[in-house]
């Protein structure tokens, strides 16, 4: 079985990597023309444009990417008759990667989804849909939803347990699938995203997320500069990869930690400083990314939000520079009835020990002792803007009772981050917390 990726550069689909996965051997290569032409623009930040043909027992970690999980996986592996498992990962790709997130997709599987929209005709020129359409499941939306199946909406293009929809508004405002609207008449492009579950715990999280974005936003990490907003039990959030403007759509570069770290499948569970080593290699700035990393953790630690996968951080090209993408999946998933545990960790490198004290997480980390100390600088005011978490949470919306609940995991954030203070700064501002 073979497949051949597309990566849009110049406002076009160009051929960029063939893909033979063949008796348990992947083996896959650039087009020689594309090497000599798109020196500038690799398939991975991790792999090198060139003319070497490569050949692994695995797919390559970056094609993990793209492959349909959640619903959209469920509704394709009904259409193609496949029993669940690794082995269905790649004609998952082949049939559903025609939309993925990023500036990659499969040319195979655009053929599938127009062959599967050419069996409804119905499925064409339908008119846009209202956000309250989406939000109250409107007949027309379980109309839309019959005709496109799972294709329609693009859900086949995100990863993650929770239900998602990849949408694009139009210049009415209205809300078409993804998929199916030309990007001369996209506006924005959105990912409306469901409780994971029918719990109240579901409902809860989802909805806090909308805060915690807030909050984030609200301590000067990075997060897009539209914000998640609530709609009854759908999160509809702006995505970070695309940027449409006059009538053109420019989609950035985007992979996961997991692909920058060359970790084929899934549940992968590096640990933290491989994460960092990971992100310094490609980053165009390492030591403002390592801090921004640091910094999210420190969150994530506070507002326990346990699912910190190796997938749920990842880095794109914006302007020809490399950094973290702004954050996402920043929920209260502790709270997740299926018991979330932290999936990543700081795992000393030599003795494979788990850290969980910032002096010695900085003391760890392999970088120039200038930069410690400007790691231990940046985290020590952080400290400020910590100690005032509770009450910007409360500004922000989140739930009084998971606020209350916080409030231990947030007093030893602070007090580890003020350790890290040195003497000399004691009466140094703290960094201004943005409105």
């Amino acid at each position: 079985m073979e497949c051949t990726l597309q990566i849009f550069l110049d406002d076009r689909w160009i051929d960029c990597a063939q893909i033979e996965l063949n008796n348990g051997l992947c083996q896959w290569n650039l087009p020689v023309m594309y090497a000599v032409e798109h020196a500038h623009a690799p398939v991975s930040l991790v792999e090198p444009v060139d003319m070497e043909i490569r050949t692994a027992r695995t797919m390559p970690a970056f094609l993990y990417d793209l492959v349909p999980q959640g619903g959209g996986r469920r509704f394709l592996l009904g259409e193609l008759e496949l029993a669940d498992g690794p082995d269905a990962d790649f004609p998952l790709i082949c049939a559903g990667a025609f939309n993925p997130v990023g500036r990659i997709r499969v040319a195979e599987a655009v053929d599938y989804f127009e062959a599967h929209v050419a069996r409804h005709p119905d499925a064409r020129g339908l008119p846009g849909l209202t956000i309250d359409d989406v939000a109250e499941r409107s007949a027309e939306f379980k109309e839309r939803m019959f005709l496109h199946g799972m294709l329609g909406t693009g859900t086949t293009g995100v990863q993650g347990a929770a239900p998602k929809y990849l949408l694009t508004r139009d210049k009415k405002g209205l809300l078409h699938g993804d998929a199916t609207l030309p990007d001369a008449d996209a506006t924005q492009h959105l990912i409306a995203k469901l409780p994971r579950g029918n719990s109240a715990a579901d409902d809860k999280v989802l909805r806090n997320e909308a805060a915690y974005m807030r909050v984030a936003a609200t301590l000067g990490i990075r997060t897009h500069a539209d914000l998640p907003t609530l709609h009854g039990d759908i999160l509809l959030i702006p995505r970070f990869d695309r940027i449409a403007s006059g009538g053109k759509v420019m989609r950035l570069h985007q992979e996961s930690v997991a692909s920058i770290l060359g970790l084929p499948g899934f549940d992968r569970r590096p640990s933290l400083f491989e994460v960092v080593a990971g992100i310094r290699k490609v980053v165009t700035d390492p030591s403002v990314e390592t801090l921004e990393f640091i910094k999210r953790d420190v969150l994530n630690l506070a507002m326990r939000n346990t699912d910190n996968h190796a997938r749920n951080t990842a880095v794109q090209i914006v302007e020809g520079k490399v950094g973290l993408t702004p954050l996402f999946d920043f929920a209260p998933m502790y709270l997740d009835p299926e018991l979330i545990p932290r999936a990543l960790r700081w795992y000393r490198p030599d003795t494979r020990v788990e850290l969980t004290d910032w002096a010695d997480v900085l003391a760890a980390l392999p970088v120039p002792d200038q930069e410690r100390q400007t790691l231990a600088l940046g985290l020590s005011r952080f400290a400020a803007q910590i100690e005032r978490l509770a009450d910007i949470m409360e500004a922000q919306g989140v739930d009084h009772d998971i606020i209350e609940f916080l409030t231990p995991h947030i007093d030893t954030q602070v007090r580890q981050l003020k350790a890290l203070q040195p003497p000399e700064i004691h009466h140094a501002p703290p960094e201004p917390t943005h409105p």
